[in-house]
C-alpha cells in the first residue's frame, strides 16, 4: 500500500539511487543558486570553493540518508561543511548567512528530489506518501546538521575573537596602565580613535551561552548599541573571557547622550546581556576615565540585590565610589537611617514614602500623588520616618539622599535583619 513505510522507503531509496549519478550537476545547481542569492557568500575562490564542497558533501549524505534508510541519529554532517562554517566565522560573515543557506539549499534540493519522483511515480497516492516521507527525513536531516554547523560557528567566533585580539587587548591594558602614548601608532593598531569623545561599557552574560556564542552575542550587542546612538564608527570590542568584555563607543563630537534612550537600547537588545556604562570623556584620558567608570558600576551591579541590566555610573557615582568599602558604607547608612536601616516591609514603606517625598522637593502632594496615596498619609509616613531616625528631613537632606540611593541599589546588602 502507498501508506506502507518499508514501500515508501524503498521508493524512496529508488529515488536516490536514479539521483546518484547527477550529484555532481545537482550540487552545481544548488551551489550557484546560493551563490546568486546570497550576497555574504561570495568571496575569493577558496571560500567559493569550500562553499561548493559543502554543499556536495551535504546533498552526498542525505542521498546516501534516503538510499540506504540510514538512521539520523547515527549521520553527522559532512567535514567540509563543518570547516566552511569554521571559515565564515574567522571572515565575520554573519551566521544568518550560513543559516540561511541551508533553507534554500534545502528548498533547491527538494524540487530535484520532486522532479525525479514525479518522473518515476506518476501515480498520485503513492507519490504523496514518498514526497511526505522524503519532506520528513530531509527536514530532520537539515535541522541537525543546522545546529551542528551553528555551533562549530559560534565556537570558533569566540575562539577566533579572542585570538585575532590578543595584541589589541594587550595595546589596551597599555593605554590604560597610563604608560606613554603615541596617539597615532596606538590609533592604527586599535582601529579607533583616541582623540574623540568615547562611552565605556563593560558588558557581560550571567552564564556561558550553548555551543560557546557569547563573545558573539557581547559583540552584536554593543555594536547594536553603537548604531542605536549613532556612533559614525565601529565600536572598539575587547574581550575578556567567554562571558565577559569591555567597550568603547566612539562619539566623535558628541559630548553626552540621552541615559533614557541607552536604557531603552540596552532593553530592547539581547534580554540576558548586562551593562554597565561610564560617563562620556574626551581624548586619551577619558578613554582610561570612562572605562574605570565602568568598572566601578560594574562592581556596584554584581554586589546589587536587584535584577537590573544596565547601570550607568552617572546616575550611582556616589554608591560606586563608596563601594570601595563595602562594611563602612553599611555602618554609615545605618548611622543616618538608624531604625530604618532593618530589611522589613514596614521601614521598606517607610524609607520608599521618604525617597519619592525627596525626590519631589520635599513636596507632601506630589509625594502623595506618585504613590498614589492621601496627602495625610504621607505626612503621617514621614513624621514617623524622622521620630525613627531621630532628626528631620532637612537637618541631613543630603546624607538621606546618597543612604537612600545606596539602600536602593544595594538593598539587604546595607541592610540589618529584622530582630526575631
Amino acid at each position: 500500500m502507498a501508506g506502507d513505510i518499508p514501500e515508501t522507503d524503498e521508493r524512496l531509496s529508488v529515488v536516490a539511487a536514479n539521483m546518484r549519478p547527477r550529484l555532481s550537476e545537482i550540487s552545481c545547481g544548488i551551489w550557484e543558486h546560493l551563490i546568486a542569492e546570497i550576497a555574504q557568500l561570495r568571496g575569493d575562490d577558496n571560500i567559493v570553493g569550500l562553499l561548493q564542497a559543502s554543499v556536495t558533501g551535504n546533498v552526498a549524505t542525505l542521498l546516501d540518508v534516503f538510499e540506504y534508510d540510514m538512521s539520523l541519529e547515527t549521520v553527522e554532517g559532512p567535514a567540509v561543511a563543518h570547516e566552511y562554517a569554521r571559515r565564515l566565522a574567522q571572515r565575520d560573515t554573519p551566521i544568518n548567512a550560513l543559516i540561511r543557506a541551508y533553507r534554500i539549499g534545502h528548498w533547491r534540493f527538494l524540487q530535484v528530489c520532486l522532479d525525479e519522483l514525479h518522473r518515476q511515480c506518476p501515480d498520485e497516492e503513492s507519490s504523496a506518501a514518498i514526497t511526505s516521507r522524503m519532506l520528513a527525513v530531509s527536514f530532520d536531516y537539515i535541522d541537525r546538521v543546522t545546529e551542528q554547523v551553528v555551533e562549530v560557528y559560534q565556537l570558533e567566533r569566540d575562539r577566533w575573537l579572542l585570538n585575532e585580539t590578543a595584541g589589541r587587548t594587550a595595546r589596551v591594558r597599555e593605554i590604560l596602565a597610563e604608560q606613554e602614548v603615541d596617539l597615532d601608532s596606538a590609533e592604527s593598531a586599535l582601529g579607533y580613535r583616541l582623540r574623540q569623545h568615547h562611552l565605556g561599557l563593560v558588558a557581560w552574560l550571567p552564564a556561558p551561552a550553548h555551543g560557546g556564542a557569547a563573545l558573539a552575542r557581547l559583540e552584536r550587542f554593543t555594536s547594536e548599541l553603537a548604531g542605536k546612538l549613532d556612533c559614525l564608527a565601529r565600536p572598539l570590542f575587547v574581550p575578556q573571557d567567554g562571558t565577559l568584555s569591555w567597550a568603547w563607543l566612539p562619539l566623535g563630537s558628541q559630548d553626552q547622550v540621552s541615559w533614557e534612550h541607552l536604557s531603552s537600547a540596552v532593553e530592547e537588545a539581547d534580554p540576558s546581556v548586562q551593562v554597565c556604562t561610564g560617563s562620556v570623556e574626551p581624548g586619551i584620558e577619558g578613554f582610561r576615565y570612562t572605562h574605570r567608570q565602568a568598572l566601578r558600576a560594574q562592581k556596584l551591579a554584581a554586589m546589587a540585590s536587584s535584577d537590573c541590566r544596565f547601570t550607568a555610573y552617572a546616575r550611582v557615582a556616589p554608591i560606586a565610589l563608596m563601594c570601595t568599602n563595602i562594611d563602612d558604607l553599611r555602618a554609615w547608612v545605618g548611622g543616618v537611617l538608624g531604625p530604618l536601616a532593618v530589611d522589613d516591609e514596614h521601614s521598606a514603606r517607610l524609607r520608599e514614602t521618604l525617597r519619592i517625598f525627596l525626590a519631589t522637593g520635599c513636596s507632601y502632594t506630589a509625594a502623595a500623588s506618585n504613590q498614589i496615596l492621601h496627602k495625610n498619609t504621607v505626612q503621617y509616613r514621614i513624621r514617623k520616618a524622622e521620630e525613627a531616625m531621630g532628626h528631620t528631613v532637612q537637618e541631613r537632606r543630603t546624607d538621606l539622599d546618597v543612604a537612600l540611593l545606596a539602600v536602593e541599589h544595594l538593598g539587604s546588602v546595607l541592610l540589618r535583619k529584622k530582630p526575631a
